[in-house]
């Protein structure tokens, strides 16, 4: 008897998605904070509380070269870890949605982003992680 050919599992290919998508973005951040750290400045400006404004406006904008560049790292940190996989994939997810949950702290305005990107982060981390290669780890 013939049988069809085994697909291999989602997960994988979704983490390594997810994972290459954070380094694409940290990049971007990269040449960012080489063009015009200055760019940065009106990220702020719809900010749901006044002390996420106020935080961006002197904390951030301050030294924008620096904290573009730490945005940078910890993107390409998170898809580094979704790439890696393993006990590695768990805290690659679990970053990637806290990402996404504290942008809305920006404003409104995310939401059309997160939520979109949530319905579909969620259910591949939850897939993913409930595989014996991730959950095994």
């Amino acid at each position: 008897m013939m049988t069809a050919p085994r697909r291999p599992p989602p997960g994988p290919l979704a983490r390594r998605v997810v994972g290459a998508f954070f380094l694409v973005t940290g990049g971007v951040h990269l040449g960012i904070v080489v063009a015009d750290p200055e760019f940065y400045r009106p990220f702020a400006d719809e900010a749901l509380f006044p002390f996420v404004r106020d935080a961006w406006a002197e904390v951030v904008m301050a030294r924008p070269e620096i904290y573009g560049l730490l945005l940078m790292a910890g993107e390409i940190a998170l898809g580094g870890c979704l790439l890696v996989g393993g006990r590695a994939a768990r805290v690659g997810w679990v970053g990637v949605i806290a990402f996404h949950l504290l942008l809305v702290l920006f404003g409104w305005g995310f939401l059309f982003w997160v939520v979109p990107a949530l319905g579909l982060l969620v259910p591949l981390a939850w897939r993913d992680l409930s595989s014996p290669q991730v959950r095994g780890s």
